[in-house]
């Protein structure tokens, strides 16, 4: 069971900064092979959601009020460390991420920008596909939406 710390930018330790941007980086840079800048200037403006797992860093998403990102609220950067994926730790994730966003931004609708192969995972949350598929950093990406 992941153990789950939400948190703003300025009240992250710097442990747990250093270990979720190499949590980022391990998986969007070095696993899907895609030179990217992940560090954009986004994160102060995020809440953090961080789940562990015997103290390691195996889940995060940062969110975002309505406004920031897309017109509604949404939820990036979801990752789960592939040490802990046959865990299914990422269906965890998304029920707190999405419970996050209703109770810190008292918001329901969320989009997101969701890598095209991970549709149906996204699907079980209710999230339905909003664009045609596009290219986000070489990766093909599909606009989620869920009310």
């Amino acid at each position: 069971m992941l153990q789950f710390k939400i948190k703003r930018f300025n009240k992250l330790s710097t442990q747990e900064l250093y270990e979720l941007l190499q949590l980022r980086s391990e998986v969007f840079v070095v696993e899907q092979d895609c030179v990217y800048q992940d560090v954009d200037g986004k994160d102060q403006k995020a809440l953090h959601v961080l789940g562990y797992y015997q103290d390691n860093l195996a889940a995060y998403t940062r969110i975002f009020n309505k406004g920031y990102y897309f017109d509604e609220a949404s939820i990036g950067r979801v990752v789960v460390s592939g040490k802990y994926r046959d865990l299914k730790f990422g269906h965890d994730l998304m029920r707190v991420s999405i419970e996050a966003v209703k109770e810190h931004y008292n918001e329901t609708a969320i989009t997101i920008s969701a890598q095209e192969y991970l549709k149906k995972f996204y699907e079980s949350h209710g999230f339905v596909q909003t664009s045609e598929m596009y290219l986000e950093d070489d990766i093909p990406h599909i606009q989620m939406k869920r009310n």
